[in-house]
């Protein structure tokens, strides 16, 4: 290479003396690769070298500084930051003086480790978190809106500064990588060309901003097949959407492992009971070694609402007029016969069953349905317009309850038998005075862990489990952790 004036810019060779790695410009690669292949013709011929290599689109990033060797974990927290980031590398570096640690990695994450790096060894930086959206109505605007009246409370405080990328709805997005004006989003939103799901998810990939978070605040089972995609760039991906953890148990096992593979964060405490602190006081729970024995829960903030409110018609107001105002006030999923069939309970109690340990899967949870087969057919009109012609049947059910000094809550179960085996069931139960269930109000969710270390007496986590402000918060929490992780 000498003879040939090309200049070698960095060399390294482990200890196995397996290879030797040689930098030099891209330009003088192939000329490198003839001159070296020719000089040791011989012992490629006998089988003893293989030939050269050649890898371009590379780049070299440097950290540069007096006095790391006094400084122990600096090399440490070079290749963390950037194995947190998705960012690969190629070769390292680094001379007996510790002045230089030097990374060889692909050319088109070069503005990306610039970037991290400059955020983890310049304290007077701010970590920039690059927010990608997907669903902008209710609970996404409640979101934006809270995120915006923190911004300087996280700058000032946690040294961290929420940049919103990107918007989408279910037609068009929209893309600024210096940040969205949050003071006008809907209307820049609105005049965005008009582009889907796949057209968004491939330009965040493309993009390869450093710590990016995708947020997905819809309830689309399209958005949830895309998270695989997001982790395995390193994105964060932090869900409302509770349709990923509810699929099938290997699909949900898939996404926990790409996210831990690629070390980055995958979120969905507002799967279960909205901003309360449910899946992450159970993780804390079997991380620390307890273990799950019983699971009682009222997990529907929606037939909570719905079943303190409806008095078999006293009022003047029918079982279906009760549930299209928990439709109004944004407390049901867009179809509540996902609420009010079982459905939404189910994919909870299953959440929490898996985050227990259990591979739990739908089809294993018992379900006793309040609703006539005739609720399930036809539209979200039909759905309504049919609760009214089965107004007895409901009324019915309050009576029976009313008449035995009772009250209806809609209750999720999930058991560990001695076995090692979980089951589950939800269903409508007749509550007594003496339960912890008969005083529960209002759209509050209460959720009863027995563990080995609350054998009799449960851990209880009561609080409001629906509503678009409080899912909003519990969502925006999960993006703070994403952020600190």
């Amino acid at each position: 290479l000498a003879t040939a004036q090309i200049n070698v810019i960095l060399i390294t060779q482990s200890s196995s003396e397996h290879s030797i790695c040689v930098g030099v410009k891209e330009a003088d690669a192939f000329v490198a690769k003839s001159l070296i292949d020719a000089t040791f013709a011989s012992e490629i011929s006998n089988g003893y070298l293989d030939p050269l290599a050649v890898e371009t689109g590379l780049s070299v990033v440097a950290v540069v500084g007096e006095n790391m060797k006094s400084h122990p974990g600096v090399s440490g927290k070079m290749f963390g930051t950037l194995g947190r980031n998705g960012i690969n590398v190629r070769a390292i570096a680094q001379g007996s003086s510790e002045k230089n640690i030097t990374a060889v990695l692909s050319e088109r994450d070069v503005k990306k480790a610039v970037n991290v790096l400059h955020e983890t060894f310049f304290e007077t930086t701010y970590k920039q978190l690059n927010v990608f959206i997907a669903g902008v109505g209710n609970v996404g605007g409640k979101l934006i809106a809270q995120i915006a009246q923190q911004f300087n409370y996280l700058q000032d405080n946690l040294r961290l500064q929420i940049n919103f990328v990107g918007l989408a709805n279910s037609k068009q997005f929209l893309i600024q990588e210096e940040g969205i004006d949050l003071s006008n989003w809907k209307d820049s939103l609105s005049k965005a060309p008009l582009h889907g799901l796949d057209a968004y998810v491939q330009a965040i990939r493309e993009k390869n901003l450093r710590n990016s978070v995708f947020v997905d605040v819809t309830a689309n089972k399209d958005v949830a097949m895309v998270y695989a995609s997001l982790l395995e760039k390193s994105i964060a991906v932090v869900a409302c959407n509770k349709i990923a953890c509810s699929s099938d148990y290997a699909s949900y096992v898939h996404l926990k492992s790409l996210a831990r593979l690629y070390n980055t964060s995958f979120l969905f405490e507002t799967n279960v009971g909205a901003s309360l602190p449910i899946i992450g006081t159970l993780n804390d729970l079997i991380r620390s070694g307890d273990k799950v024995n019983k699971i009682e829960a009222v997990l529907s903030g929606t037939l909570n609402f719905v079943f303190n409110n409806y008095e078999g018609g006293k009022d003047g107001k029918s079982f279906a007029q009760v549930v299209r105002q928990a439709q109004e006030e944004g407390y049901t999923e867009p179809d509540p016969r996902l609420d009010l069939g079982g459905t939404d309970v189910m994919r909870k109690v299953m959440i929490l069953a898996r985050e227990a340990g259990h591979p739990l899967e739908m089809d294993a949870i018992e379900n006793e349905s309040f609703l006539p087969a005739s609720c399930f057919n036809g539209t979200v009109a039909d759905f309504y317009d049919e609760m009214e012609k089965q107004e007895a049947h409901f009324k019915k059910l309050y009576d029976a309850a009313l008449a035995a000094g009772c009250k209806l809550k809609f209750v999720a179960k999930f058991e560990n038998h001695a076995n090692g085996q979980g089951t589950a069931k939800v269903g409508l139960q007749h509550i007594q005075p003496s339960s912890d269930f008969y005083h529960l109000y209002g759209k509050d969710n209460l959720v009863l862990f027995y563990t080995e270390r609350y054998p009799e007496l449960p851990m209880v986590i009561k609080g409001a489990g629906a509503g678009a402000d409080v899912t909003a918060s519990g969502v925006f929490a999960d993006i703070i952790r994403a952020a600190r992780a």
